[in-house]
């Protein structure tokens, strides 16, 4: 059963940073792909950003574009997610979500899900 578990939420000011991370489970890691997305109170979830297996491919929500980068080490079979320029905006709980070996931004294409850490950017 492969385990996901995000740590570095918290409070931060806003124009402040937090680098999130997510420790994964399991020996397939490396060759998945791996998303973060966010769920701010009474809206969706919606996709944040995503990287391939091997780290050539990367995709950011438009909000996010400039701001934030996702990175992985699969070595350590983890993956990043550094935001830099908070707003209040980003406020929610980020989830860190395991795809398929088949890159894709799709919600639905990816099956096991971290418990979420909360970020909140105060003005």
């Amino acid at each position: 059963q492969v385990q996901l578990v995000e740590s570095g939420g918290g409070l931060v000011q806003a124009g402040g940073s937090l680098r999130l991370s997510c420790v994964a489970s399991g020996r397939t890691f490396s060759v998945v792909t791996m998303g973060w997305f966010r769920q701010a109170p009474g809206k969706e979830r919606e996709f944040v950003a995503a990287i391939s297996w091997g780290g050539g491919s990367t995709n950011y929500a438009d909000s996010v574009k400039g701001r934030f980068t996702i990175s992985r080490d699969n070595a350590k079979n983890t993956v990043y997610l550094q935001m830099n320029s908070l707003k209040p905006e980003d406020t929610a709980v980020y989830y860190c979500a395991r795809g398929s070996q088949y890159y894709t931004t799709n919600l639905a294409s990816f099956g096991a899900w971290g418990q979420g850490t909360q970020v909140t950017v105060s003005s």
